[in-house]
């Protein structure tokens, strides 16, 4: 992972085990986040689901570190993240061994089209997923983060600058799922 570079990191539970099963375990799971990822990343955004999870995050810039040193501690917040994340919930749970898949997915978002996609599509999963009646009623993503002004470690001035205001971020999402029923009706017809 290099300083400044934006990256959509995702995994999910090892044999596709749930990782959350009640509210209090997603907020584990969201306060592991803010401490361990929040200091050497910005989070654009993310998306917590039952089985699996998705954040858009860039990399800190720090000119004290080499790139070398960025990069081993940009990985490194997140396996403290899992590490610690997996402790509470084996000990919680009277249980031993791996909550996680061994290795976390990173995959570099390289231009502007595919950060707009990426906000959405983590926004979306959800309801995709049926697990929600409307995106923006699912709990644990940061969509609501980023259309209200409460208190958030998400980069919500950046994503709505990026989207062109609040309400423009909010019309892109509904549209987008306008969009993708309109093309499921015309496949399936």
């Amino acid at each position: 992972m290099e300083a400044g570079e934006v990256y959509h990191v995702y995994n999910r539970g090892n044999n596709k085990q749930k990782l959350f099963e009640t509210d209090h375990h997603f907020s584990i799971f969201l306060e592991k986040l803010e401490k361990y990822v929040c200091p050497a990343m910005d989070v654009f955004c993310y998306c917590l689901m039952p089985n699996h999870f998705h954040l858009l995050v860039r990399v800190k810039m720090n000119k004290a570190l080499s790139d070398e040193q960025i990069s081993k501690a940009a990985i490194k917040s997140f396996k403290d993240m899992f590490i610690s994340f997996s402790r509470t919930m084996n000990i919680g749970h009277g249980r031993t061994g791996a909550l996680f898949q061994p290795k976390f997915k990173k995959k570099k978002v390289e231009d502007n089209a595919y950060f707009t996609w990426l906000v959405q599509y983590i926004h979306l999963n959800p309801f995709k997923a049926g697990l929600c009646d409307r995106f923006r009623n699912w709990r644990y993503s940061s969509y609501n983060a980023i259309i209200c002004n409460g208190p958030t470690k998400v980069a919500r001035d950046e994503v709505r600058e990026w989207f062109g205001g609040v309400e423009t971020f909010k019309a892109i999402h509904e549209q987008r799922i306008i969009d993708e029923e309109r093309i499921k009706d015309f496949i399936f017809d």
